[in-house]
């Protein structure tokens, strides 16, 4: 290809519609205009940041770690919708989306793209972390005794918090719960 006809990646990169990153060991090394626009961070903020900036909690970030490594061993990628916090604090709900550059380091080098999902599916009760990551869970379609062996806790403690969850969200089922949880109408 000759240089007139060369593809600038960095600009392709930088004006993706979606936010993106490239990060080493959780910790962001690149991103776009639309990851930092979407988080509420300057250009280049992100740069050498821990993902963690962007989680709720340090605890929701390092449960997240867990639950990735082995699907991402298994799959080679990995995604989820789950509870994201801005640099403001609002917390909102994001479509996220990864792939480790070398499969048998999962969390090593990546490539990672972050949707807003939260005009289809607004964050309208307070929740607690736990109840944020069963959230989350739930809306995958996870069973109770799923959830549980994904995130250690025992079944009847996953029953608990999904009658939280149910409560907060006035849901009478958890079909209702999880018609909720998206934000349908």
């Amino acid at each position: 290809m000759n240089a007139a006809h060369a593809i600038d990646y960095e600009t392709i990169f930088q004006q993706a519609p979606v936010g993106m990153c490239v990060s080493r060991d959780r910790v962001i090394q690149a991103s776009n205009l639309a990851l930092a626009a979407m988080f509420g961070y300057g250009e280049g903020k992100l740069h050498g940041q821990s993902f963690s900036v962007l989680y709720p909690t340090m605890d929701e970030f390092l449960r997240t770690g867990d639950r990735i490594v082995p699907i991402m061993n298994a799959k080679g990628r990995y995604s989820d919708e789950r509870i994201m916090r801005r640099a403001d604090g609002e917390l909102f709900w994001c479509h996220v989306t990864g792939r480790a550059l070398d499969p048998s380091q999962p969390l090593g080098a990546g490539v990672w793209t972050f949707e807003d999902v939260s005009e289809k599916r607004p964050v309208s009760a307070e929740l607690t972390p736990r109840e944020r990551e069963i959230a989350a869970l739930l809306v995958e379609g996870k069973t109770s005794k799923m959830i549980a062996r994904d995130t250690d806790l025992s079944p009847r403690t996953v029953e608990m918090h999904r009658a939280s969850l149910m409560r907060k969200f006035a849901a009478s089922t958890s079909s209702e719960l999880v018609h909720k949880l998206v934000g349908a109408r």
